[in-house]
């Protein structure tokens, strides 16, 4: 064996087994042999992780079904600056994470994470860029797994909407954490009150989120601004008529209320005027008829409302579904909330 050999051997051996090199070795010399022992070293003590990357051919990639990206509203417009990125650099930089199929004679992986760079890949392939082929990292991991790790990667991106996280979140808690919204915060490493506002923005009626141009464009903060208008039944309906009202008009103008703001301040407006409208006519309004207060947490009725006139309310507290004092004052509040609400 030549010097050479010997030594980069002997090297190995050391790194591997974690012995000293041989004692006649005083001083290490920076080679490229060293480099590589030392590297070695540090995968054999587990300070480093290598991981497989491989170029391949985007149509021989499908998206998880539990992807986190709607793959359907990718354009050439919102991937512009990716595919620009791509098309300078001759490939693409940061990998796709995968898993390799085994039972699908059409699609090698699945795409956990990576819509983006996969449509972009596959839109420069379309266009004369057949040499640029989609980087991926294929991984072993399970559809609870895949779910957080598409979750971790996607969180802090700007591109990801809030409608897209939150329908991801109302996805996974029912598929991967059986409802239990704890469970899921703490898979997560978020706080229930964080998880909570993307699950309300999740369930927003279509009723409601028919108001926007799309429900991609609503975020938290409308969120946190229309959830209680739609807590009770009576302002429920303002809200949903006047969804279907803004609706209505922007189809004759595509101009009308396109602002997201400008949106959820409308339809906080409507209630408003509303409430203004039956404190004017004696906080019982005009209208005739029963309607009926929920309780908040399950929806229960507890408070039934018979408006005889403009002058007359007829209050029936529902007795069996109010067995605490806490519960009792919890009703007496929703309805002096409703027709008496305090002024700014």
């Amino acid at each position: 064996m030549s010097g050479k050999n010997k030594s980069f051997a002997d090297g190995l051996t050391a790194a591997i087994a974690g012995v000293a090199s041989r004692p006649n070795a005083t001083r290490p010399h920076r080679t490229i042999i060293n480099d590589r022992t030392n590297r070695l070293a540090e995968v054999a003590s587990g300070k480093v992780v290598t991981r497989t990357h491989e170029f391949v051919d985007p149509q021989r990639c499908r998206m998880w079904e539990g992807h986190n990206r709607d793959y359907d509203v990718l354009t050439h417009e919102n991937c512009r600056e990716l595919i620009e990125s791509i098309r300078a650099q001759g490939r693409q930089e940061v990998p796709a994470i995968v898993r390799r199929l085994s039972n699908d004679p059409d699609f090698e992986f699945e795409v956990i994470c990576g819509a983006r760079r996969h449509w972009s890949v596959s839109w420069l392939n379309a266009n004369n860029y057949r040499d640029i082929k989609f980087l991926v990292e294929p991984r072993e991991m399970d559809d609870e797994e895949a779910f957080r790790i598409a979750d971790l990667e996607n969180r802090a991106r700007e591109d990801l909407t809030d409608y897209e996280r939150a329908k991801d979140y109302l996805l996974g808690l029912e598929r991967y954490y059986q409802g239990r919204q704890k469970t899921m915060a703490d898979r997560l490493n978020v706080s229930e009150a964080w998880l909570s506002r993307y699950l309300d923005l999740a369930r927003l009626p279509e009723a409601v989120t028919k108001a926007f141009v799309s429900p991609h464009d609503i975020r938290l903060k409308h969120v946190m601004q229309i959830k209680p208008l739609i807590k009770e039944s009576a302002s429920r309906e303002v809200v949903y008529q006047a969804a279907e009202r803004i609706a209505s008009l922007r189809t004759k103008d595509q101009t009308y209320l396109v602002e997201p703001a400008a949106v959820a301040r409308e339809l906080e407006g409507a209630v408003a005027a509303e409430l203004g409208h039956l404190r004017r006519s004696g906080a019982s309004g005009t209208k005739r008829g029963v309607t009926a207060i929920t309780r908040e947490t399950d929806g229960k009725e507890i408070v039934k409302i018979d408006i005889k006139s403009a002058k007359r309310l007829q209050v029936t507290f529902v007795l069996p579904e109010l067995r605490s004092r806490q519960e009792m004052e919890e009703a007496v509040r929703l309805l002096t909330d409703r027709y008496w609400p305090a002024q700014d």
